[in-house]
C-alpha cells in the first residue's frame, strides 16, 4: 500500500467517526445527528414530540401527519471545526389520513489537507456525505399513525465513493386529551451496496422508543427518548436523552435537554477529577406562526465545541 492509500484510509476511518470517537464501526454516522432544533434543544434524541414541524422527517416519518399541507423547510447546522451540515425538506398531505415528503442532506466536513507520513504538502482534498429520501405517512385510526422512509446515502472522500440505502420506520401513539405521545422507531435498516475499497460497513441502525407528556392545564411538557436499543454493552444511562419545554401560548416555546451518552463519551480527566465540561447540555427557542415558523437549538456536543442548528419553515 502506497503513502496515499495510507492516508485515504486513515480518513476514511477518521470521517466514518466524525460524529462520535466511539462510533469506527460503522460509516454514515452524520445520519446520527439531529436535523430538528426542536429535537437538538431537547438533548438531540427525540422522536414522540408532536408539533407542526416539517424537521421531524428526519426523526420518525409517522410524525409528518401533524405537518401542515404544502410546508417547505430549509436547514442550518454549524458542527466541530469547519464541518457542516444543510438540510432540506418537503410535505404534502394526501387525502385525509396521509401525508407524503421529501428530504434531503448534505454533511460536508470542508477541505482536509493531505499530507504524507514526513509532513510533505500533497494538497487540499473535500469530503461531503448527502442523504436524500422519501417518505409516506398515514393515520391508521384517530390516535396511531405510521410512517416509512426509503433514502439513498452516497459519500465522497478524496475521490473514493461508496452507496448505501436505509429505511426509517416509525410509529406514534397520541393521546391529545391527557398529553401523551408514545412512538417507537427503527433507523437506518439497510446497508452499503458500494464500499469505499472493498470492505463493506454497518450504516447506523438505531432502535428507538420515546414518550412526551404534557402536564394539562399547564404549559411545560417533558420528553424521555432510549436509542441504541439493540446494543446494551453499555449502562442503562448510555442510552437516555430527557428534555422538556416551556410552552408559551400557541407560538413560541422554549427548550433545555440533556444527552446522558454524549455527556459519558465527552468525559475529560485530568487531576481535578473526570468532567465533561457540559457536554451533553442543550437549550433552544422556536416562534410558530400560522405560515412562518423559526427555531434554533443550540448543543454542546464536544468539551471544545458547541453546535448551532437553525430551521426555518414556511407553509405555501
Amino acid at each position: 500500500m502506497n503513502i496515499r492509500s495510507i492516508v485515504i484510509t486513515t480518513l476514511l476511518a477518521c470521517a466514518s467517526t466524525a460524529v462520535e470517537a466511539q462510533e469506527s464501526e460503522t460509516v454514515y454516522n452524520f445520519l446520527r445527528l439531529p436535523v430538528s432544533a426542536h429535537v437538538a434543544a431537547l438533548g438531540g434524541e427525540n422522536i414522540s414530540l408532536i408539533a407542526d414541524d416539517a424537521t421531524l422527517i428526519f426523526h420518525n416519518p409517522a410524525l409528518i401527519s401533524g405537518v401542515s399541507d404544502k410546508t417547505l423547510n430549509l436547514n442550518y447546522m454549524t458542527y466541530m471545526e469547519g464541518a457542516k451540515t444543510v438540510s432540506a425538506s418537503f410535505v404534502r398531505l394526501a387525502g385525509e389520513r396521509a401525508s407524503w415528503g421529501v428530504s434531503a442532506q448534505l454533511m460536508d466536513y470542508g477541505s482536509i489537507r493531505q499530507t504524507t507520513r514526513f509532513n510533505e504538502d500533497l494538497g487540499d482534498f473535500k469530503a461531503h456525505d448527502i442523504a436524500i429520501g422519501g417518505t409516506f405517512a398515514y393515520e391508521l385510526t384517530n390516535r396511531i399513525s405510521g410512517g416509512i422512509t426509503a433514502k439513498f446515502i452516497t459519500s465522497t472522500i478524496a475521490g473514493y465513493n461508496s452507496l448505501g440505502v436505509g429505511v426509517d420506520l416509525g410509529v406514534n401513539y397520541l393521546d391529545d386529551a391527557h398529553g401523551w405521545s408514545l412512538s417507537a422507531v427503527a433507523r437506518n435498516l439497510g446497508g452499503q451496496v458500494k464500499a469505499y475499497d472493498d470492505k463493506f460497513e454497518r450504516i447506523p441502525f438505531d432502535l428507538q422508543v420515546g414518550v412526551s407528556k404534557r402536564l394539562i392545564n399547564s404549559p411545560f411538557r417533558f420528553h424521555a427518548t432510549l436509542s441504541r436499543l439493540t446494543n446494551w454493552d453499555e449502562g442503562f444511562g448510555r442510552h437516555l436523552a430527557v428534555g422538556a419545554d416551556v410552552l408559551i401560548g400557541d407560538n413560541i416555546y422554549l427548550a433545555a435537554g440533556y444527552n446522558f451518552r454524549r455527556s459519558q463519551q465527552m468525559k475529560i480527566t485530568d487531576d481535578e477529577g473526570a468532567a465533561a465540561h457540559g457536554a451533553g447540555l442543550s437549550l433552544g427557542a422556536g416562534l410558530s406562526l400560522q405560515r412562518f415558523k423559526l427555531h434554533l437549538g443550540w448543543g454542546k456536543y464536544h468539551v471544545s465545541t458547541s453546535s448551532l442548528l437553525i430551521n426555518i419553515s414556511y407553509t405555501l
